[in-house]
């Protein structure tokens, strides 16, 4: 779908539209969606039943701040909503959805809608995506369409919301006023939002700058810190472009991260809001720069427990992979212990044991050892790092889950597949003075190893071959060998879910993006894009794929 400038917080409907305009409802019923944001820079609302769970967290923490003082719950993780969302945890302090197993960071926000609007009746307008699957609008444009459906209109113009679409009720059709390109439409119940309770009259169209809109949307900050809260986060009211397919941001402006240790019988801490093997959020970003490209939420199906180490991965790494050969090679002990720092992975002091050691044994590992990480200089219980290294791929490296600094040489779980390179002499937009890299990725559909989500089932492989362009200059050769690298340690491709047709067990792309058009950027997919090579470095080096790589 074709990139649109991002969507403001206020906007005018079609002329006649009642309630499109800004205005107060007197009506405080009002309903809570919970949206994060995709790389193209758009809202994706979390499905109903989600929803319900982080509100329902959401308000008994507020209402426990209230009577005792402390604060708002740190994080909440989405595995308790949806065992598919597992690897997944907001931070509410900084309002970002953390990805445990990539370290990628989403911005989330929260709104509230009238109860009679279509977030409150469960409606989803959505629109098709180019693998024929459904993608929905953000709740922001379904409760504008919906009120100009009931109000008669056949046809409405997206403008006033930042979209460059009109939308046709009869043709069921969406157009690109520029390009004239049309897409069908559909109307779709869905189960209802939860219902809240509002502190003021509602809006019945978009927000505005009232303190209801500033205090009650994503934008606006949640006061009140719990201990356990990440700092230096981006503010999520951060207003730069978003470059399309390949906005990146880099993750050395990330503080650190609470890693919920999961639900253990016998465990020594107050249960927290547990997730299985959680700590992973969103890149901030500015205005949406397009509509919702998901039916739902981006929710791969990624290992998140791994039984045994991968056979494949021991081979590809050429440091230990013995997970307590690996803690120690990365970590010093510590002889004393901080006496007011926290381990951010089970959320213990660090000069109390950690939470994990009635769920993880080890002979040589002590629950109260603590151990600092060799570069970096971040401090965790040593048993703690032990207990996350084995959720993970097990191929011998590390990363620090505060500033993200990885340790060896990480591996993914990319299937077997071929890499072929070519060039030719036509010229990519923006790059009128060289030629083109032409890369093209071959993977055929397989069986499930033991590092991935479930092994021994079978995985597809939609849309290969995959054809990917460069520019033949000195940064795009950069890049073409850094991804040869990429390539060789699996991290290129994944299986999961597709975040456009939501079929899982598939084989999707991993956190580096690609630019796969050669002569058109409306969809973020093509050229001129004069910030991808940088953009896709900085992913690339977030993957621990760097020049030094080169120099090996």
């Amino acid at each position: 779908m074709a990139a649109a400038q991002g969507a403001g917080g206020s906007s005018a409907g079609p002329s006649g539209l009642p309630g499109s305009a800004p205005g107060h409802s007197r009506n405080s019923t009002a309903v809570a969606v919970w949206e994060w944001q995709d790389e193209f820079g758009r809202w994706r609302p979390y499905r109903g039943n989600v929803c319900s769970y982080i509100e329902q967290v959401f308000q008994a923490s507020q209402q426990k701040g209230r009577r005792s003082g402390s604060g708002v719950v740190s994080s909440i993780a989405l595995g308790h909503a949806d065992p598919v969302l597992a690897p997944y945890v907001i931070d509410i302090p900084s309002l970002t959805q953390f990805r445990q197993d990539t370290g990628t960071m989403r911005a989330v926000r929260r709104h509230l809608f009238p109860g009679d609007s279509a977030a409150g009746q469960g409606i989803i307008w959505e629109w098709q995506n180019d693998e024929g699957g459904w993608s929905p609008y953000e709740m922001n444009v379904c409760v504008f369409l919906e009120q100009a459906r009931a109000t008669n209109h056949q046809r409405v113009d997206l403008g006033p919301l930042g979209y460059n679409y009109e939308v046709d009720f009869v043709a069921q059709v969406q157009t690109n006023k520029t390009t004239r390109f049309r897409r069908s439409i559909q109307r779709r119940l869905d189960a209802p939002y939860p219902v809240t309770a509002s502190p003021a009259p509602l809006h019945a169209g978009v927000g505005c700058s009232c303190q209801q809109c500033w205090l009650n949307s994503g934008t606006g900050p949640i006061t009140t810190r719990y201990r356990h809260s990440m700092i230096n986060f981006p503010n999520s009211s951060a207003t730069h472009q978003v470059s399309g397919r390949t906005a990146s941001v880099s993750s050395s402006s990330v503080g650190f991260v609470p890693y919920n240790k999961p639900s253990l019988s016998g465990a020594r801490s107050t249960p927290r809001l547990n997730a299985q093997s959680t700590w992973a959020l969103p890149q901030a970003g500015g205005p949406s720069t397009g509509l919702s490209a998901s039916n739902g939420v981006s929710a791969p199906n990624l290992p998140v427990k791994m039984p045994k180490p991968s056979k494949v991965n021991q081979a590809l790494a050429a440091t230990p992979t013995e997970p307590e050969a690996v803690v120690r090679k990365y970590l010093e002990e510590l002889k004393g212990t901080p006496a007011d720092e926290d381990c951010i992975i089970c959320m213990e002091k660090l000069s109390s044991p950690s939470g994990y050691g009635d769920a993880c044994e080890c002979s040589t590992i002590k629950p109260e050892t603590v151990g600092r990480l060799t570069n970096c200089q971040h401090s965790f219980h040593m048993l703690c790092v032990l207990a996350m290294y084995s959720n993970g791929n097990k191929d011998g490296s590390l990363q620090c889950p505060s500033c993200k600094t990885i340790y060896g040489e990480k591996t993914g779980t990319q299937p077997k597949g071929r890499m072929e390179v070519s060039t030719f002499p036509q010229s990519l937009p923006g790059h009128k003075d060289c030629g083109t890299i032409q890369i093209v990725y071959h993977i055929s559909r397989g069986i499930q190893g033991p590092e991935h989500p479930n092994p021994g089932m079978p995985y597809t492989a939609r849309g290969f071959p995959r054809y990917c362009y460069l520019p033949d200059n000195e940064k795009g050769r950069k890049v073409l060998e850094l991804l040869r690298v990429a390539w060789k340690r699996r991290l290129i491709f994944t299986v999961g879910t597709s975040s456009t047709t939501g079929e899982s067990n598939t084989v999707v792309w991993n956190e580096i993006h690609h630019k796969t058009e050669m002569d058109t950027n409306l969809s973020g997919h093509g050229y001129p894009d004069p910030n991808y090579l940088d953009n896709v470095l900085a992913e690339l080096a977030a993957q621990g794929v760097t020049e030094d790589c080169l120099r090996q």
